[in-house]
Formats: structure tokens, C-alpha cells, sequence
């Protein structure tokens, strides 16, 4: 394999319905900051029937190039078509880096393509940069430069493992929703559009979909509230997250929570913030009876104002906290919920 041959940094733009999802413009955003100190750029590969007209989104977005791969079995996502359509695009155009959104389609996508064009992946990253490798210079071993280092949980994440892949291309990582952030678009932006189609000859890999079902969910989505109340193994019981709750009706919010809570039976993975759950970045996140370990931390950090309440003055969440608030939960939280509903009453 000739790395020189490989170039340029692309983003998978997953779609569903003609929809991009909110992941294509996240990668998009941490593309451009990757293909800076490569000095190259950045490539958006669009994937469907009839998505042609979603390419100038994804200029807006950061896309100096969008591949079109446009033909009638990729109108819904199935792994064989889509897989063939993605391994295509990188044998011909020999990317440096391809990222792909650590979503359903994602996680079933990416090491089925990774597989096949012969290269490694690192799945659920939360992290990602430019860099020597390896990370502490060794004796006998060359420092490669400029490699894509990704970082991701380990473990069940009591860990952290940075991972590169210096000897084989494209360097591959699908990346968790909610870690990287989109750019502000730039309005009337546009970009090379080259439409590409490798050619799609049904086998016996390919799945045969008799019918789609769409449900509404009533369960929220954390990644997209602007206020969390999040709480911890110290809340106490699950009856008692009713005064979390509580404040996040009085302060307009969803109650989310930790990983021990989930463990504990208490509430549902979905609403679960951290490494081994969801990465959040609300404006406000209250962060109650949560001890702070860097597991949970990891997902919430990067809030715009973060607010603790926890009765050990010692807990670690002090430290990434805006404000905090030393005492017994039961007592602080029930006051402070009245006391925003009274000022709001009294407006």
C-alpha cells in the first residue's frame, strides 16, 4: 500500500428520509479542523436516491467536495448496497481519513467497509487529532507524524485508549453524537459536486425490505435539551428523581442521569450522559448527587454552565463546575425548585 497515494479528509453524510442527520454536520465541522495541519480538504460522500439537492447543505456545513452515489437500491439503508457504495468511493478516491457517525447505521456500516478495503477502525471515538505516533517517543521505533490519533473508551469505559493506524489507509473511526461540534454554516456556500456510481448488481447479501415501520418514541432525546437535570447514585431510589423532575419542569429541562443509575435499574440507557451513554452539551446542566468520575465527566464537560449539588464537599464534579452547592439534595433542590417557581409567578 503507497500512503502518499491517500489524501484528503472525509465525512460520511449519513441521511435517512432525504434528512441529513445532525451527525453529518458534526463530523463536518471536525473534518475542517483535522484537514488543517494536513493541509488538504475535505470531502463529503453522500449516499442514496435522489439526495443530489442536499449536497449545498453540506458545503454550508464545510464540505469542499460532496461524491454523490445516487441509484435506486440505496434508497433505504441496507449494509450490502451501502457498504459496496462507500468501499467504491474510498478504492477510487483514496482517502487519508474517513469518518463515519458512531449511529445505528454507522456502527453496521463502518467495519463492514473498513473490512473490505483492508484497513482497521476505532469504533465510539470521543476524541480525535493530528499527531506523532507513537505518543511517547521509543527506542528503536520511528516516530510517524501527522497520523490520525483516536481516542475512545475502554473497558466499559474505565479507561481511555488512544489508537492509530499508521500502516494502512484510510485511517478509520466512527465517532459518538454529540462530541464534535458543527460550524456555523456559511450561507451560499458551495462545493465540487461529482457524481459517482459504482454500479449496484442485487446478490444474496443483499436484504429484501417488505415493509417500513415508523413509531413515534416519547422518550427524549438528552443531546438535544438546552437544560439538564442530571442525577446520580446519590438521588437515593428511584422514587426520589420525582424532585428531579420536578425542577426540570420548573426550569424548562429533561432529567437525565449516570451510569450507576442506569445500573441500578432506575431509569433508561437512553437518558444516560458519559462515556459508555450519551455526550451532552446542554447550556445548563445540573449535575445532582453525581460524584464527578471522569467516566461521566467525559460526556458533560463541554456544557455551557455546569451547576452541583452534592453533599461531599470533596466530590470530583467540583472541579468542572460553574457553581456548587455543598448539602443534602432532598433538602437544596426541593428549595430551589420552589423558589424558581415563586419568581416565575411572581413575573
Amino acid at each position: 500500500m503507497n500512503l502518499e497515494e491517500y489524501k484528503g479528509v472525509f465525512v460520511f453524510a449519513q441521511q435517512v428520509d432525504n434528512e441529513l442527520s445532525n451527525i453529518a454536520f458534526e463530523l463536518l465541522g471536525k473534518a475542517k479542523e483535522l484537514a488543517q495541519p494536513l493541509d488538504t480538504k475535505v470531502t463529503a460522500v453522500l449516499v442514496g436516491h435522489n439526495v443530489k439537492n442536499l449536497a449545498d447543505q453540506l458545503a454550508e456545513y464545510g464540505a469542499d467536495r460532496v461524491i454523490v452515489v445516487d441509484d435506486p437500491e440505496l434508497e433505504v439503508y441496507r449494509t450490502e448496497p451501502y457498504a459496496h457504495a462507500l468501499a467504491s468511493v474510498i478504492n477510487e478516491y483514496k482517502p487519508e481519513i474517513m469518518l463515519v457517525g458512531a449511529t445505528a447505521i454507522g456502527r453496521d456500516l463502518g467495519p463492514t467497509v473498513s473490512a473490505r478495503v483492508a484497513t482497521g477502525l476505532t469504533a465510539d471515538c470521543t476524541k480525535l487529532d493530528i499527531g506523532d505516533f507513537p505518543l511517547q517517543p521509543k527506542e528503536g521505533v520511528e516516530t510517524k507524524h501527522n497520523q490520525l490519533l483516536m481516542t475512545r473508551p475502554a473497558f466499559g469505559g474505565n479507561t481511555i485508549a488512544t489508537i492509530a493506524c499508521p500502516n494502512n489507509r484510510p485511517q478509520m473511526a466512527t465517532v459518538r453524537p454529540g462530541v464534535m461540534q458543527k460550524i456555523t454554516p456559511i450561507k451560499g456556500a458551495k462545493a465540487e459536486v461529482i457524481e459517482f456510481n459504482p454500479g449496484f448488481t442485487p446478490n444474496s447479501r443483499y436484504v429484501e425490505i417488505e415493509e417500513v415501520v415508523k413509531k413515534v418514541s416519547d422518550v427524549v432525546d438528552i443531546q438535544n435539551a438546552k437544560i439538564l437535570v442530571s442525577g446520580g447514585r446519590g438521588v437515593g431510589s428511584p422514587e426520589n428523581f420525582q424532585i428531579l423532575r420536578d425542577l426540570a419542569k420548573a426550569v424548562g429541562g429533561e432529567v437525565s442521569c449516570s451510569r450507576a443509575v442506569v445500573d441500578s435499574g432506575w431509569m433508561p440507557k437512553d437518558m444516560q450522559v458519559g462515556q459508555t451513554g450519551k455526550t451532552v452539551r446542554p447550556q445548563v446542566y445540573f449535575a445532582i448527587g453525581i460524584s464527578g468520575a471522569i467516566q461521566h465527566v467525559a460526556g458533560m464537560e463541554e456544557s455551557d454552565f455546569i451547576i452541583a449539588i452534592n453533599k461531599d464537599e470533596d466530590a470530583p464534579i467540583f472541579d468542572v463546575a460553574d457553581y456548587g452547592i455543598v448539602g443534602d439534595l432532598n433538602k437544596v433542590v426541593p428549595k430551589l425548585t420552589q423558589m424558581i417557581n415563586e419568581a416565575k409567578a411572581a413575573k
